[in-house]
């Protein structure tokens, strides 16, 4: 039989969508909200990336810039200096796509280069020179929706129609990448939760998460540790937070998402396993129910 299911060519190492993917991630940082400083070597980055591989992860995504609310910029230079030898041993070590997430062009080119087969990128390629520098490239790109920018986004996120605003923005960045020449089958799309958003936008996104496969291109849904799960379950410190996220990540693949970035990768391949099995099961035909009888009826 021919495989009609949807894949994506990530610069050669491809990722099938046939059921639903997990994303490892890998920040090779000092301050990320979650784990800034455990690996924020290269050897360290490494060994967590091939962990995370050995755990079931289908994909890696590499970062080296937090984007958590008051993070510090940091430079082309050292951004550079972080990711692109993670980026080039894990490619070297691991037959999994490797994505970069950054927003900057010149590490978008010099991670493609360096063996990334996927760029991820916050602000959906809307600073200078992205759209060209991803288009040139020629790999997977993900658009996040954000309000605001990181240093300020949590400040006073605010919507008339959270659902509607974010499903418009996205139809313009996915217009925008096309019309720069990026094809739509090497586009994919996240939600931003936790990006200019309250706990309530949140759930309202995750919860009608579904009228967004209609825009033809897969889903990806990041929810991991996020202070949205904190305040919903009272854990206040973000390793608490995994079978909340695990939970929250299940709903997002029952709502169609096709990949899920996530901190805690065995936890996450083991629910969905679970969960596949149970989808896998046939529904008995209508005609197949049994007629109840009471003993008294006979």
């Amino acid at each position: 039989m021919f495989d009609t299911s949807p894949q994506l060519d990530c610069a050669g190492r491809i990722l099938r969508l046939d059921r639903a993917r997990v994303m490892g991630i890998v920040n090779v940082t000092p301050d990320s909200f979650s784990d800034g400083g455990a690996h924020d070597t290269t050897e360290a980055a490494v060994a967590h990336g091939l962990k995370l591989v050995e755990e079931g992860a289908d994909l890696l995504d590499i970062g080296g810039e937090s984007t958590r609310p008051g993070a510090a910029p940091v430079s082309i230079e050292e951004e550079l200096r972080r990711v692109i030898p993670v980026i080039e041993q894990l490619a070297a070590r691991t037959r999994v796509p490797i994505s970069i997430d950054t927003f900057k062009p010149e590490v978008m080119g010099a991670a493609v280069a360096a063996g990334a087969g996927m760029i991820n990128d916050i602000f959906a390629l809307r600073q200078d020179g992205a759209l060209d520098a991803a288009a040139e490239a020629g790999v997977p790109v993900v658009l996040m929706h954000m309000q605001g920018e990181p240093g300020h986004m949590q400040a006073d996120p605010h919507y008339h129609d959270v659902v509607a605003e974010v499903h418009g923005f996205l139809v313009q960045r996915l217009f925008a990448a096309e019309m720069a020449g990026i094809a739509k089958k090497n586009l994919l799309i996240d939600l931003g939760f936790g990006f200019g958003k309250t706990t309530a936008h949140n759930m309202t996104l995750l919860a009608r998460s579904e009228r967004f496969l209609e825009l033809g291109v897969p889903v990806l849904a990041g929810l991991s540790r996020k202070r949205s799960l904190g305040e919903l379950t009272g854990r206040d410190t973000p390793s608490e937070r995994v079978a909340a996220s695990v939970a929250a990540h299940l709903i997002a693949v029952q709502r169609g998402a096709r990949i899920v970035r996530v901190h805690d990768v065995a936890a996450t391949v083991d629910a969905l396993k679970i969960w596949q099995a149970v989808e896998a099961v046939p529904t008995p035909r209508a005609d197949a129910a049994p007629t109840i009888r009471w003993p008294d009826e006979d």
